[in-house]
């Protein structure tokens, strides 16, 4: 039987850890159309927490256990599949670059990217690059051989081709809230890496994950010819592409550009719909509670007004 045939899923990316540092990199890889999975369990800091009230946007903080929810949610809303299960190997067959990725389930996929996301030892990794990916530290008084911080570069790239490491990372591994933005920044790395063996250029590799209102496409903005002199632009003539392969990148960059666009209407049933599911996570019964029942009264008063008039 084909080896590929043994495996349950191919996968482009598989994320271990679905903490900050994970679910954020699994955000931005499905949100650029990267088939992600990330899986999550194990020894993790984040449920240690007692409440967590330095994470922006919740001006009095959010219990841990909701935030979590939140985050899982998020992912699989931009189409990642969280897992579960807890990963306890991560190989590369013989002259395979993808990676081999085992759980404690007997669950085997295979992706062409890993991210390092968990915040335990590392020891999963062991057999990708042993002799340099780990050292001697102390923990709690005893001496340990763990998984090095500083193995990876500071944007999360390692000598692995293919892995790259969100946590542990040191301190930025420390806070919630930045552990979130280093798996951010190690994904938009991750999607850099990938267009660039794709063919796109210097200076337009790095990938921006914005949606834009329609305004900012008006006038001359609005017309694909501007866009590809801003491309030309941006790429100069130190580029090794045929012109073929040049134009090809060049329209796939455009289409993407005004696939961001966005009418009011759209942001409008965007915003509406993103204030549904943040009640639906927490679940409807527990944001009622939190209103003042005052409040409720003459919410229902006026909706019923409204609709008699």
């Amino acid at each position: 039987m084909d080896d590929r045939q043994s495996h349950d899923a191919d996968h482009d990316v598989v994320i271990v850890g679905g903490g900050p540092a994970g679910c954020s990199a699994g955000v931005f890889t499905a949100r650029y159309g990267l088939d992600t999975v990330v899986f999550d369990r194990g020894n993790a800091a984040l449920p240690r927490c007692a409440y967590l009230e330095n994470y922006l946007g919740f001006p009095a903080g959010v219990d841990v256990d909701a935030f979590q929810e939140l985050m899982h949610a998020h992912v699989e809303e931009v189409g990642s599949t969280v897992v579960p299960e807890l990963v306890e190997s991560v190989e590369r067959a013989d002259g395979d670059a993808r990676f081999t990725v085992e759980t404690d389930e007997g669950r085997r996929v295979v992706a062409d990217y890993v991210v390092a996301a968990a915040w335990y030892d590392g020891s999963y990794l062991r057999a990708l690059d042993e002799p340099t990916m780990f050292e001697q530290q102390e923990h709690h008084g005893e001496v340990e051989e763990r998984f090095d911080p500083d193995y990876p570069d500071a944007d999360g790239r390692t000598p692995v081709a293919g892995l790259y490491v969100a946590s542990p990372a040191g301190q930025r591994s420390a806070q919630a809230v930045v552990a979130a933005g280093n798996g951010g920044h190690v994904a938009r790395c991750l999607i850099e890496d990938r267009r660039r063996e794709r063919g796109f250029p210097e200076g337009v590799a790095p990938h921006y994950d914005w949606l834009r209102p329609e305004t900012e496409f008006s006038g001359e903005w609005d017309d694909r010819d501007r866009w590809r002199e801003w491309f030309e632009n941006e790429v100069g003539d130190d580029h090794d592409l045929d012109d073929d392969r040049f134009i090809e990148l060049r329209e796939a960059y455009i289409d993407r550009a005004f696939g961001t666009r966005r009418s009011e209407s759209e942001i409008e049933a965007r915003s509406d719909r993103g204030v549904r599911k943040l009640v639906e996570v927490l679940g409807t019964e527990r944001v009622l509670d939190a209103v003042d029942d005052e409040a409720l009264r003459n919410y229902v008063a006026e909706t019923d007004a409204d609709a008699q008039s």
